[in-house]
């Protein structure tokens, strides 16, 4: 059976993410839930973290949402004109997929199959993202262009592959192509977007098989053109998916995905949070009172950690 390539070495990574907002006009309070904390799993090690808000909240609260993310509620009470939050992270991270055998895991019919509703079975917690969900609505065009990869008794990892792979050359990666509300439907018919609808359409392709299929939010190492140094502040906030595949042992069952960059995630990726779709793991959101208009400016950094063990 061929076998994936080692996905590559442990990596200990240095994140910063900046966000910004100047306000026409003063806000006078605000509510805020951040998603900026990376995950604690058995491949991800969270050595530091410190997250820094200007001016400073009246209360900050640090919980985990129903899906086991970090997450920091906040809120200012006094009339402020700028929001800053800067999150520093050092992680190391060790790849989980080496060797991962193309032909493994069940046929993706009896996989989808396990999420059919039986009374009185127990309960699993994957099936919540088994469904439609806000950003990830359920449609045929998608299970007709899934179809071509999941053909009858093929096996699920590599149909999930070859979907993965199909995706990163039938779409355009396009900066500022496409909004957070454009329609999934709209993006895949237009064979274009960003990272997240990448992510998006493949969730959407899953499920609509029945299969299991979470968003996941995170950061990814990118070098620089060789000769060129790496620019402070030019990175960007990244998007993949995971596909649970039963049997599978590494990434306790879930195999990630990255159609953007057609690869399997290893140890330059850095696992924010996962949830259904970007709605549940949105970095950066809140409700605020005045204000007026804004100017939002975003800056992230991620380099290797010279500082931490190896």
């Amino acid at each position: 059976m061929a076998a994936f390539p080692s996905t590559g070495r442990p990596a200990c990574l240095s994140v910063t993410h900046e966000t910004a907002y100047r306000y026409a006009s003063p806000v006078e309070l605000a509510h805020h839930v951040a998603y900026l904390r990376p995950l604690e799993t058995p491949y991800q090690t969270l050595r530091d973290f410190e997250l820094q808000i200007e001016p400073r909240p009246s209360s900050c609260i640090d919980e985990s949402d129903v899906y086991g993310n970090a997450r920091a509620l906040f809120e200012l009470l006094a009339p402020h004109d700028f929001l800053r939050v800067r999150a520093v992270s050092r992680v190391c991270v060790s790849p989980r997929f080496a060797g991962l055998d193309g032909a493994g895991g069940p046929p993706w019919e009896e996989a989808a199959r396990r999420w059919r509703y039986v009374s009185g079975a127990p309960y699993a917690p994957e099936s919540e993202f088994v469904f439609a969900s806000p950003y990830v609505p359920l449609h045929a065009p998608l299970r007709a262009y899934a179809r071509e990869s999941f053909t009858p008794g093929r096996g699920l990892v590599a149909a999930a592959v070859e979907l993965m792979h199909r995706i990163h050359r039938d779409f355009t990666y396009e900066s500022n192509s496409t909004a957070v509300s454009t329609p999934l439907l709209e993006a895949f018919e237009a064979r274009h977007g960003v990272c997240q609808d990448f992510a998006h359409v493949a969730i959407g392709c899953l499920r609509a098989l029945g299969l299991a299929a979470r968003y996941v939010s995170g950061y990814l190492l990118s070098e620089p053109p060789p000769g060129q140094p790496r620019l402070v502040g030019a990175d960007a906030s990244h998007a993949w998916l995971s596909v649970y595949v039963p049997g599978l042992e590494a990434g306790g069952g879930w195999l990630d995905l990255d159609p953007t960059n057609d690869l399997i995630p290893g140890a330059a990726h850095v696992t924010l949070a996962h949830g259904r779709d970007y709605g549940d793991v949105t970095p950066l959101r809140g409700v605020i009172r005045g204000g007026g208009g804004h100017e939002l400016q975003v800056a992230v950094t991620v380099e290797p950690d010279a500082g931490s063990p190896r």
